[in-house]
């Protein structure tokens, strides 16, 4: 089974480590950007929040499904 990482701010992104996901915090797009490095093949979701997805914009893997989160 595959892991879901979530990339934001920690005020949106921190209940999600509840339901087992990675939780990475980045509080702009350039940490968002070094968040994302590394990611390792197991990931297959990455759920980003508005602020992080601009810095993360075409660095995903292609086999890894990204959504953002509502503003």
């Amino acid at each position: 089974m595959g892991r879901v990482v979530v990339i934001g701010e920690a005020v949106r992104t921190d209940g999600f480590a509840l339901a087992g996901a990675e939780v990475r915090h980045a509080e702009d797009g350039a940490a968002a950007a070094a968040a994302c490095a590394g990611l390792g093949e197991d990931v297959v979701l990455v759920v980003l929040t508005p602020a992080a997805a601009d810095g993360v914009a075409g660095r995903l893997p292609d086999n890894v499904l990204s959504v953002v989160m509502p503003p």
